[in-house]
């Protein structure tokens, strides 16, 4: 596998991850993760950080361990501008809003998490850029890093993001499901789905290392883009 990298100096990189890789190894060991490519081509690399595997986009790794630390603290202290896209079912109340509920694991499930007064503290920024009535676009500010953040708290508003198999409809979207007369080529026996992954995209990072400014952006991935042009297209 090829990897997006963003930025590269001798202290860290920065990687557009693929949605479907994993960030760090997962606890059964048996799929590649972006952590081990990064290790065949660096030798040493430290996570600072993780998305989860369905999410894509930006994603930064130190390549020693003062940076790691240094990285590490910037994101702990809540000191790295996070930004993230990401479609939703649904129009939204507010076109702008700061979700403000507390998330903990589920106490039976395991690697489920749910909002719930005994958690930790989680908030969410987010705001409508587009509005398709059964779909939003919508961009979000992190402002904690709990596991799942923006799934769990798009949940807990009603809109959750598309294709989201924990937190919402796992079912892929079709051009057929939102296009009236649509009508399959000849060339196909069935339809492919336009969508069948998380509609999620860590988009931007900013933050300041050893008095050094840093700005982040990762282009959305293909599917992402061609699936907004449609809804664009059907908008008008």
């Amino acid at each position: 596998m090829q990897l997006d990298i963003i930025f590269e100096n001798d202290q860290f990189v920065v990687i557009n991850k693929p949605s479907g890789l994993f960030s760090i190894p997962d606890r059964f060991g048996k799929e590649v993760s972006l952590k081990i490519l990064l290790k065949e081509k660096y030798g040493e690399i430290f996570t600072v950080h993780r998305l989860d595997k369905n999410t894509s986009g930006l994603i930064v790794f130190a390549k020693d361990e003062i940076t790691h630390k240094q990285l590490s603290q910037l994101f702990e202290g809540r000191e790295v501008e996070k930004y993230y896209q990401g479609l939703v079912y649904g129009s939204l109340i507010n076109e702008k809003g700061i979700i403000d509920a507390p998330i903990m694991e589920h106490p039976t499930k395991l690697g489920i998490m749910i909002t719930d007064q005994k958690g930790k503290a989680s908030v969410t920024e987010y705001e409508v850029l587009e509005n398709f009535k059964i779909f939003s676009w919508l961009q979000f500010q992190i402002h904690t890093g709990r596991t799942h953040q923006i799934r769990v708290h798009m949940k807990h508003l009603g809109n959750s993001i598309v294709c989201d198999e924990i937190y919402g409809d796992a079912k892929p979207i079709l051009l057929s499901s939102i296009k009236r007369k649509f009508k399959l080529s000849k060339k196909e026996d069935e339809e492919r789905p336009m969508l069948s992954r998380l509609a999620l995209h860590s988009y931007q990072l900013k933050f300041v290392l050893n008095n050094q400014s840093f700005a982040f952006e990762a282009p959305l991935p293909k599917d992402l883009r061609a699936l907004l042009q449609q809804l664009r297209k059907l908008k008008k």
